[in-house]
């Protein structure tokens, strides 16, 4: 049975990932919330045993992240993904990162991945077996409510008036 999000086991801000501005350097949000989607990657046999098993992976082939809220050492944060729509070769999927000490949302991440066959470097098909449980999965957040920053386009907004 899948949770709705998929809630993965939470994680502290480390100090290497501290930057000189005193809060969680930019490039660690994208560890923290690779580190959840390889949660669910491991549910649905695609994970790490997978890949050493050596026919398949998924690579990331968009990432649209936003920065809501600082993050500062010893932070625990709560990382939860909704699979959004999905086919036989891709994911479309949204994560959310939560202070889990203040409530806060500090970030959000909109993601496309790819099934690789390893050996061609080429997309390929999920296997089936995979498929079925990603099946599973994207009828359980079905009825999850659409995320406000999802498909949002970067730009600046002119002001009117």
């Amino acid at each position: 049975m899948w949770e709705a999000p998929f809630v993965a086991p939470d994680q502290t801000i480390e100090a290497d990932w501290i930057d000189y501005n005193g809060h969680l350097n930019m490039a660690f949000y994208n560890v923290l919330f690779d580190r959840g989607v390889d949660c669910v990657y491991d549910r649905l046999g695609i994970g790490e045993a997978y890949v050493r098993r050596g026919g398949g992976s998924c690579f990331t082939l968009q990432v649209h992240l936003n920065y809501l809220n600082e993050l500062a050492l010893g932070d625990p944060v709560s990382v939860t993904l909704q699979l959004v729509d999905f086919d036989e070769k891709r994911l479309h999927y949204f994560q959310t990162m939560t202070n889990r000490t203040t409530g806060e949302l500090a970030a959000t991440s909109e993601n496309l991945a790819i099934h690789v066959d390893m050996n061609t470097r080429r997309s390929a098909p999920f296997p089936a077996e995979a498929l079925e449980r990603i099946t599973e999965l994207h009828r359980a957040h079905a009825g999850l409510p659409r995320p406000v920053q999802l498909g949002s386009a970067i730009g600046i907004r002119k002001k009117s008036g």
